[in-house]
């Protein structure tokens, strides 16, 4: 089935991000005519899938927040539903409902230079049927992780368990775990947010990890915000506590890369003030990897280590021998009894929501291409997507690649060009990796991303002042990014 359309932009995914290009595109781009396609029920992305116990960011929500939207809640940190209702009510006040197709999965997209535009090609409905459409620019906003599954490791014996076994990205909602034994494995963002979570209800929550992840106790609300909004105007002291904790983070992470025994140190000595000197920090809170090599574990108000202290809930480190009928054999000796197993074990990467890509009739290989100031790839025209930073808020990166790409669109109708697409021809330019992390989710699939390279414009800082400074004023017209009309095929 073909639809004919004539969109300008096509956005694929109605989360964070996809929410932030279309209102960058209503209020830089007024005449452009867009598009969003979701392939879920709803829109929210991240927000409306996750419904684990506990859920919430785990990064304050004045940075996580939108610029154009102030955050206007009683703490920096919010859980899901929260989340999910700020989001409905940005799509509300700008009127971007119209624009979103629920239950639209892109399958693939072939570009025609002759015809300036991108074949979609959709999956609709419950029964998969097909749609066409048709865009000059294609924006992909989808993330960078897997909505149908997380990732679970082999776990021997699964088969003799008698209880439970839940991953977080798909949690009943019937799930009775209280007055159970629950074990979490993992020690990652979301196992250090569900221990607390189903500690006030459970027996005993035990967090079982192989090795220990860094986690830093942060205030829900801090002296300095309550401050500030107390002496100033609602929007500047929203703009002030964002640019504070903005600084903050740049902060933070140079001290980790230049610095990380300090770092590291000092995290260890907080951890100590929580839980008391006779606990066994160094198994259980000493890192093999170097401070933000992984993401940071943000805990609201210490609330694990509070957990811990009261009893409620334990860290054990060791690895898993197999499951059995009660629970889990360690082995390093010993069984940890379990009605409920949790497998907060991470996400399943799909590199650009697992779209497949052509050009011209010939497929591409995301590791043979480069990002091009982390919005675009070489040699991809009139195509860019949104992966936020790993070292801070999502949104900040968000943001900076939606007026980025604003600016190229209207460049390209000021000067009458068709087709944008960045294309290297320094053989000076080092191959590096795209997501410079340690983390076993990216590691897992590294021979499936894409590149950055050693310099710009291939490569950004993750620092989100420089990047946002060289973004706004870096001439377009740069002699890598090749514009022309229709008809013209990229190098």
């Amino acid at each position: 089935m073909h639809v004919p359309a004539d969109l300008d932009v096509l956005i694929v995914g109605a989360g964070l991000s996809g929410i932030a290009a279309a209102v960058y595109l209503t209020k830089r781009c007024p005449g452009k005519r867009y598009r969003i396609l979701e392939s879920r029920d709803n829109p929210g992305g991240t927000w409306d899938l996750f419904r684990y116990p506990g859920v919430r960011s785990d990064s304050d929500m004045f940075t996580l927040g939108f610029s154009f939207k102030p955050w206007t809640g009683a703490g920096a940190i919010a859980d899901g539903a929260t989340i999910l209702e700020y989001l409905k009510q940005t799509v509300a006040e700008h009127g971007i409902a119209q624009h979103i197709r629920c239950n639209h999965r892109v399958v693939s997209a072939s570009w025609s230079s002759q015809r300036a535009s991108w074949q979609v090609e959709v999956e609709t409905g419950t029964a998969g049927a097909a749609v066409r459409l048709e865009c000059r620019f294609l924006w992909l906003c989808a993330g960078y992780y897997d909505y149908a599954g997380g990732y679970t490791p082999v776990l021997s014996g699964r088969e003799e368990f008698a209880g439970d076994i839940v991953h977080p990205q798909h949690w009943p909602s019937a799930l009775a775990y209280a007055g159970k034994r629950v074990v979490v494995i993992g020690s990652g963002a979301t196992a250090v947010t569900l221990v607390p979570a189903l500690a006030r209800s459970a027996a005993q929550v035990t967090m079982l990890q192989r090795s220990p992840s860094y986690v830093i106790s942060m205030p829900v609300e801090d002296r300095v915000q309550t401050l500030l909004r107390r002496m100033l105007p609602a929007a500047v002291a929203f703009r002030a506590i964002r640019w504070r904790n903005i600084l903050f983070g740049i902060y933070f992470y140079r001290r980790c890369k230049s610095q990380p025994e300090r770092v590291r140190n000092w995290i260890q000595r907080q951890i100590r003030l929580a839980l008391g000197e006779s606990y066994d920090v160094a198994t259980h809170f000493a890192p093999r990897y170097k401070p933000w090599d992984q993401r940071m574990c943000i805990v609201p108000d210490g609330d694990l280590f509070a957990a811990i202290k009261s009893g409620r809930a334990q860290i054990v480190t060791d690895e898993i021998e197999r499951l059995t009928a009660d629970g889990i054999r360690l082995r390093g000796g010993g069984e940890l009894g379990a009605d409920i197993i949790v497998t907060a074990t991470g996400l399943n990467v799909v590199p650009l929501g697992g779209i497949t890509l052509q050009v011209d009739g010939r497929r591409v290989r995301l590791p043979s291409t480069l990002t091009y100031k982390g919005a675009m790839f070489s040699d991809i025209p009139n195509l860019a997507a949104i992966i936020g930073y790993t070292n801070a808020a999502w949104t900040l990166k968000c943001e900076m690649v939606c007026g980025f790409v604003c600016r190229v669109l209207n460049y390209m109708d000021r000067a009458g060009h068709a087709i944008c697409v960045p294309s290297n021809d320094d053989a000076s330019v080092q191959e590096e990796p795209w997501l410079d992390l340690t983390s076993g989710y990216v590691q897992r699939v590294s021979d499936q991303l894409p590149r950055q390279g050693s310099k710009r414009p291939w490569r950004l800082e993750q620092n989100y002042l420089r990047d946002r400074l060289w973004l706004r004023r870096n001439r377009l017209d740069d002699g890598i990014m090749r514009f022309s009309a229709a008809g013209t095929r990229p190098p």
